[in-house]
């Protein structure tokens, strides 16, 4: 079982779930702001 984990969990794994993570934050926090400079021109 212990195997498993290791292998879940190995660094290139964790890696690349922190860089998902953080688009997935900036995704989070840039899409309140967004519309404001779409609709200006109307």
């Amino acid at each position: 079982m212990q195997w498993f984990f290791h292998r879940i969990f190995s660094r290139e794994n964790l890696v690349a779930l922190l860089l998902c993570l953080l688009v997935l934050a900036l995704i989070v926090v840039s899409a309140d702001s967004a519309p404001q400079w779409i609709y200006q021109g109307f």
